[in-house]
């Protein structure tokens, strides 16, 4: 009885401490630093800095269309002032139809830019989503882990977990760059139709 408690005993004592160093080996549950990667990818950065040229040269020319219809602006409402209450005549009645036209057409220009700069940033985002969720799926898979989380959704974890450095190795490696591009149509979400009767 004796040897048989004994025996026990020492088997226990080597699963204890044999669990504790394979649960360290291979976390079930992998981090990463998502932040870190969109922050600090090579890809990422490159596409930053091409999105915020097409940024400032949208603001750039809202400034130059602003300024043209203000000058513009300004000139009709002294015509109008200087009519003290009358109608306009036709060649002031012309004038203001045309700054209207070209008001709307500036509205319009600039409505453009802003949904292909949206459309390039979503572009850029889905073409490095892809990418590190592939990378990362690859690690778990290699590290045989049954979950990877994002650290930013994490309250606390254990740097052992923490697989941020690999993925964004991978992921320079992988995708030194992206396509700085409108988002290409067959990719888009499709336009509501109206239902046929």
């Amino acid at each position: 009885m004796k040897k048989t408690l004994l025996s026990f005993a020492a088997a226990m004592a080597v699963v204890a401490v044999s669990t504790p160093a394979q649960a360290q080996q291979r976390p079930t549950i992998l981090v990463v630093d998502t932040d870190r990667i969109l922050n600090d990818c090579t890809a990422c950065k490159g596409a930053a800095a091409q999105l915020q040229s097409q940024v400032q040269q949208g603001r750039t020319r809202a400034q130059q269309i602003q300024a043209s219809l203000k000058t513009e602006a300004e000139s009709l409402e002294k015509a109008v002032q200087a009519l003290g209450g009358k109608q306009p005549d036709a060649a002031l009645q012309g004038r203001i139809n045309a700054f209207r036209t070209k008001q709307q057409q500036g509205e319009t220009e600039l409505a453009a830019k802003q949904t292909i700069i949206q459309s390039t940033q979503a572009h850029v985002q889905q073409q490095i989503g892809q990418r590190i969720v592939q990378i990362v799926e690859q690690s778990r898979a290699r590290r045989q882990a049954s979950l990877v989380v994002s650290k930013q959704s994490t309250l606390a974890n254990d740097p052992a977990a923490d697989i941020t450095g690999e993925v964004l190795t991978a992921l320079n490696q992988q995708l030194p760059a992206v396509s700085v591009t409108p988002m290409p149509q067959a990719q888009q979400a499709p336009q509501t139709k109206p239902q046929g009767r």
